[in-house]
């Protein structure tokens, strides 16, 4: 199997693996009990805390939750009063959200996937609860301007959320977010467990009550899960640099070899380990049967087989037709250079096929 499927979710890191595995195995207590064997696996947990906070802002505390969607719900609905201002290219974790929430309003991108800085500013006024914006889009790859979202936001009196799932250790990070939601298996930690950094002086109201365990988040943590997250953060945050530089060089191996695909979304403010492309009547169901050794994606992973074209695509303009001829490509860490070459001549072989046969 050749993985290209990075933004649903990344291989887990050997480090992160051995990191987990005592308290999987030997070490069982529960991190919230008094005894010696609670304090050790607390010890564990705040020893990943710190791990995960060392690639986010100063000035604010990590609160483990069971992933991204927790956390941004948690900071969605946690936040007063007022509207919520967000942008049409959203997670669905944001866009469910805030349409539960109510009071939304939902900005509009150009054909590049930005959303248009004026537009915003006519929308964040006073009255204004809640900007938030994506850093990283999880199906195009393109960067929002969140550090100029989160300045309208503060203006305005409104608290700057940013969904950084798909950048936390990859991209700078917006200092000026109030809260800034991450996940561990998208930096190659395990699945189950994320983040939601908030900002000292910011308290939103708790999403479920119970044992306050994380102060607004109740419920028992995993010690095991914890350390991998902490395990994976340091690992980004030390690889960071060679990290970037492989993918930098795959992302120019993988457009070279698909010249004449058109790409989705900006070219230049782009995440380089996402590459969202489209070929003309490109049958995708019939590509993903053909090349079943070959993991790739047609879109989110979360919206998979609900048997809508994406909404991202469709929001950068694309018609039905050209949303669904169109495949995401990630890789990063582990993608080796010649297993990319090899699946993406595999992929343009296919893809040719289609083309002669119709």
């Amino acid at each position: 199997m050749t993985y290209l499927d990075y933004q649903a979710t990344t291989p887990l890191a050997p480090e992160a693996f051995e990191a987990m595995v005592p308290w999987l195995r030997d070490q069982f207590a529960n991190p919230h009990s008094p005894h010696r064997a609670g304090r050790m696996a607390r010890a564990a947990v705040e020893v990943a805390r710190d791990e995960v906070a060392a690639l986010l802002p100063p000035g604010g505390r990590v609160a483990f939750t069971s992933g991204a969607t927790e956390a941004l719900n948690w900071a969605i609905k946690g936040v007063p009063g007022g509207r919520v201002v967000t942008i049409a290219t959203e997670h669905a974790a944001v866009l469910d959200t805030v349409a539960a929430r109510g009071q939304a309003v939902v900005l509009p991108v150009d054909g590049d996937g930005i959303v248009d800085p004026a537009a915003a500013a006519r929308a964040i006024v006073p009255g204004t609860a809640l900007v938030c914006a994506m850093l990283v889009n999880n199906e195009i790859g393109v960067l929002q301007p969140v550090a100029e979202l989160a300045r309208m936001a503060h203006e305005a009196g409104a608290l700057f959320l940013c969904d950084a799932v798909q950048g936390y250790g990859r991209v700078p990070l917006p200092q000026e977010a109030d809260m800034i939601a991450v996940s561990a298996h998208k930096v190659h930690g395990p699945k189950g467990v994320g983040a939601l950094w908030i900002r000292d002086g910011v308290a939103p109201s708790p999403l479920m009550h119970g044992g306050d365990q994380e102060g607004g988040r109740s419920g028992t943590l995993s010690p095991a899960l914890c350390a991998g997250f902490g395990a994976a953060a340091r690992l980004m945050r030390l690889r960071g640099d060679e990290d970037a530089a492989h993918v930098a060089r795959l992302h120019e191996v993988a457009t070279q070899r698909l010249r004449g695909w058109a790409v989705n979304g900006a070219r230049e403010r782009r995440y380089l380990g996402n590459l969202n492309v489209r070929r003309a009547g490109l049958d995708v169901a019939r590509l993903m049967s053909d090349l079943r050794d070959v993991a790739f994606s047609a879109g989110s992973a979360c919206a998979s087989g609900s048997g809508r074209a994406s909404h991202v695509l469709r929001a950068i303009g694309l018609s039905e037709a050209q949303a669904r001829s169109s495949i995401r490509l990630g890789f990063g860490r582990y993608t080796a250079q010649e297993e990319l070459v090899a699946a993406l001549d595999r992929i343009v072989a296919a893809a040719d096929a289609q083309r002669v046969a119709a």
